[in-house]
């Protein structure tokens, strides 16, 4: 997509949401624009999901516009600079207000009634756990890359001299990963972030291993990720209280001696152990459920996969999967999970093949595969499945079957992971690693891919609709126009409402 292209679809977005002063914040993940909003009836929803860029939209904690992997990216800054300029600018006679109390008044009951449905202290905590990691997801992702050629030059003997090299880039960010983590989380809940960097580097120095409490030693990096979490929570305790009764004369010197002092002491003489029996018992948990029920356990974790991508709360696993990396070099949960993905494509094939009078949704389907092979579901969810109902439902059959086949293999002691988070599909392969070689880990991926394909198109063929919603759907919502070019968000809501119903 051209600078100029991004620019206008940032462009077309900006009106949709209510303008540059109901904006409140800006961000992206993989997918997503995530947008904070003043006043949320502003928002043209329909309007919005026609802009052909846009895959669709996820009401959450904020404002979600489905925009696809690159394309997120590269609309976001553009998004931010449009926001920055209207706001520089006066506003239009026609605009509405935006004053604080203004909008309160306008979208006081909306805002309430969102509240009391989404924002439950559990999902908001889980949401602010997953912006902590989401930032670290490239890193991850290029790392990962990297280790998984270093693995493969490694084994072939080949390009020796380089070897050391690619192993040194695949390293040093993950030696160093609690330090982001403890930045990230002192920034996400309102502290001084270079200072819960400070308290989290603490677990990876090196000097820990002269440190003995209550009979055992430390290790350097004892913890993990989790133990550079608590450590950078309570470093924002801390200096928050320091905040408070440190005089102001001297909180520039106090607050921050205070903040490293305490929580590193806590951290050394507590947090790193906890941290680190809770990393243990994750890593042995994970191995323990796939090696005794793996099939079963397969079967859950692919079905309910799609459901936690439509709430957003996915990303709540990252932690996990990153303390998995942390312990083993690689997660084994993730190419169980990247089912899921196999059984959303196997089902929009089905819908495609079931449907070959709608030219709109099927054009949405040509445009929305391509991602979901690669593993980016959310084009299909939102734009084909979910909106039509049944399909959604036999696209998670499809999940649990392909989680099923490989949690099967885990379960005969054929073990193998990702070594990186992020990619799913077949972009997932590069990332591949585990005790059977290559060849192996990388057929039993395969295979399981080719059971969801196959058990999401077949469930989605018999069971994913009813007569009436044939009827209803196996028609071109309006003949007279051409399928549209591009992008899932052309018109799936023609058919949406017969198939709802």
């Amino acid at each position: 997509m051209s600078t100029d292209k991004n620019r206008a679809t940032a462009a077309a977005i900006l009106p949709l949401v209510g303008g540059p002063h109901n904006i409140t914040s800006i961000a992206h993940c993989m997918t997503r624009l995530r947008i904070g909003l003043r006043d949320r009836s502003l928002v043209q929803e329909e309007a919005l999901k026609a802009v052909p860029a846009v895959m669709g939209v996820v009401e959450d904690d904020t404002y979600q516009i489905v925009l696809g992997p690159g394309t997120v990216a590269r609309v976001t800054p553009e998004f931010e600079a449009l926001v920055e300029e209207g706001r520089s600018a006066p506003p239009a006679p026609g605009d509405r207000p935006v004053t604080a109390d203004g909008l309160a008044a306008q979208g006081a009951a909306l805002k309430e009634a969102r509240k009391a449905k989404n924002s439950t202290p559990f999902k908001l905590f889980l949401r602010r756990i997953a912006d902590i990691f989401v930032p670290l997801i490239p890193a991850l992702i290029g790392c990962g890359v990297i280790a998984g050629l270093n693995g493969v030059l490694t084994n072939a003997g080949w390009l020796p001299g380089i070897v050391p090299a690619l192993a040194a880039i695949a390293s040093g960010f993950m030696s160093l990963i609690a330090v982001f983590v403890g930045y990230n989380t002192a920034k996400e809940f309102g502290g001084t972030a270079i200072l819960g960097g400070a308290v989290a580097a603490v677990i990876v120095f090196p000097g820990v291993a002269k440190i003995t409490a209550f009979g055992l030693e430390l290790k350097p990096g004892q913890g993990g990720v989790l133990g550079a979490l608590a450590a950078a929570l309570l470093a924002v305790h801390v200096e928050k209280w320091c905040r408070r009764w440190v005089p102001e004369t001297l909180d520039v010197l106090v607050t921050p001696t205070l903040t490293v002092l305490v929580t590193g002491l806590v951290t050394l003489f507590g947090l790193m152990f906890l941290a680190g029996g809770a990393s243990t018992a994750i890593g042995t948990f994970a191995n323990w459920l796939l090696a005794t029920g793996g099939a079963f356990a397969g079967l859950v974790l692919g079905g309910l996969f799609l459901p936690l991508v439509m709430l957003g709360l996915h990303q709540a696993l990252i932690p996990i999967h990153t303390t998995l990396i942390e312990q083993s070099g690689y997660t084994v949960l993730l190419p169980i999970l990247a089912m899921a993905g196999a059984g959303q494509v196997g089902a929009a094939v089905a819908v495609y093949v079931k449907l070959p009078r709608n030219g709109s949704l099927r054009a949405t389907i040509k445009s929305a595969l391509p991602a979901g092979f690669l593993g980016v579901g959310e084009p299909l969810i939102y734009g084909v499945s979910l909106p039509l109902g049944r399909p959604f439902v036999t696209a998670c059959v499809g999940g649990a079957a392909g989680g099923a086949f490989v949690g099967l293999f885990h379960q005969l002691g054929v073990a193998f992971g990702s070594t990186a988070i992020g990619p799913s599909g077949w972009a997932l392969f590069p990332l591949l690693d585990g005790g059977p070689g290559m060849g192996t880990t990388l057929a039993i991926y395969a295979g399981g891919l080719a059971v969801g394909y196959l058990v999401g198109f077949a469930a989605t063929s018999f069971f994913g609709f009813t007569r009436q919603m044939l009827t209803d759907l196996n028609t071109d919502p309006d003949p007279a126009d051409p399928a549209p070019p591009s992008g899932p968000a052309q018109e799936p809501g023609e058919p949406r409402e017969p198939a709802m119903a």
